[in-house]
């Protein structure tokens, strides 16, 4: 396979360009990054220039090739009860969200939910702590920015090794009984069926949510932000979490802002006030 060299001009543009549309801040040590996984793109469309497939990228009106570029800078990993404590925050929380619901209607958001594990972990732990998950409306709304992480999303389909450490209960809860044809298995139409996957970018598409959710999930996203695109996408997630919600971010993240609106209340735990 043949390597082309990235230069700081085209380096630029590219950082420029994902800037714009999705937020993600590329900082100048990302240039080897940005060549390294891009190389074989560039020999797969015969372009001879990381100037060519710039203007490739640029001149695509379907944002297919941008969703390719994103998932292709960033890391999509994810992984069943990700972030334990988190889980063991919840399932002390839960029965203090139950008791305050006046009908039995949960709405969720799991915002960059990558190929899926977050939006199907949720329910999951819905499923297994709710002696009556099956008599409430529950729907989660899965977004993120990669169609092809969503595709994944959607087909539900997980290798063994992804699931492996899941308790066996909850495994025969969620699960088909028989593998696919590809060896791998599938959560079941019961949970798939709870779960609203949309391609949406966090930072540049209209909000266009009118109704408040009961929880937020954004983990692992804000680390590709700058300060002012982290502090626009925080006040949006407050807009749309009602007084007590939680915010859950990932591990390494913390907010700096807005906090006269979140408290810090967990492990990378926020509640609005």
């Amino acid at each position: 396979m043949h390597e082309t060299e990235l230069n700081h001009e085209e380096f630029s543009l590219f950082r420029q360009y994902i800037y714009e549309k999705v937020g993600i801040a590329l900082s100048e040590q990302k240039s080897s990054l940005i060549k390294g996984r891009l190389n074989k793109r560039l020999n797969q469309l015969e372009l001879k220039s990381f100037l060519e497939y710039y203007h490739y990228l640029i001149s695509d009106m379907s944002g297919d090739e941008l969703s390719f570029f994103v998932s292709a800078i960033s890391t999509n990993v994810t992984s069943f009860f990700r972030e334990s404590a988190q889980w063991k925050w919840l399932e002390s929380y839960l029965p203090l969200l139950i008791h305050s619901k006046q009908e039995k209607k949960l709405r969720i958001w799991s915002a960059g939910c990558s190929s899926g594990e977050e939006p199907y972990t949720i329910l999951m732990f819905l499923q297994h702590h709710l002696s009556d998950f099956h008599e409430w409306d529950i729907k989660i709304l899965a977004t993120d920015i990669s169609s092809k992480v969503l595709t994944k999303a959607i087909a539900a389909e997980y290798e063994s090794k992804s699931v492996e450490s899941l308790p066996k209960e909850i495994f025969v809860r969620s699960f088909e009984a028989s593998k696919t044809a590809q060896g791998n298995y599938r959560i079941n139409n019961s949970l798939r069926s709870k779960v609203i996957f949309r391609l949406y970018n966090l930072v540049t598409d209209p909000f266009i949510f009118k109704n408040r959710f009961d929880i937020v999930f954004c983990r692992n996203v804000m680390i590709y932000f700058d300060d002012t695109t982290r502090f626009e996408l925080i006040g949006r997630f407050i807009r749309v979490l009602p007084q007590g919600a939680p915010l859950f971010l990932g591990s390494s993240e913390s907010l700096t802002t807005h906090r006269e609106n979140l408290k810090l209340i967990g492990s990378s735990i926020y509640q609005r006030i």
